[in-house]
């Protein structure tokens, strides 16, 4: 639905795929802490489309299909969600490792 570009998956700081080592925690704190990943991949996809949506789609529905304004619209801003988001990790983790 959001078109061709499709941003690189990239692991948080800290989460799935890396930072703590799972292998050492127990399984409670691994459950835990996937429960707690879940939660934020679901609020952060929310938030996705909650603004893109109020950004780029026409509320007047006269057309089962996306527009090509809407659909360029809804893949820019997708885009920027997502390097943005990238990009403060990035710092966060840089930030992370400067304190430690």
């Amino acid at each position: 639905m959001f078109g061709s570009q499709k941003p690189a998956g990239q692991a948080a700081p800290g989460g799935m795929g890396g930072g703590m080592g799972q292998a050492q925690m127990d399984p409670n704190a691994q459950l835990a802490a996937a429960e707690q990943e879940m939660e934020m991949v679901t609020d952060m996809f929310a938030r996705l489309g909650d603004l893109c949506y109020k950004k780029c789609l026409i509320q007047r529905y006269s057309d089962e299909e996306l527009t090509k304004a809407e659909s360029v619209c809804t893949d820019r801003c997708v885009a920027k969600y997502f390097q943005v988001n990238r990009d403060v990790s990035e710092k966060l983790a840089k930030l992370s490792q400067a304190n430690q």
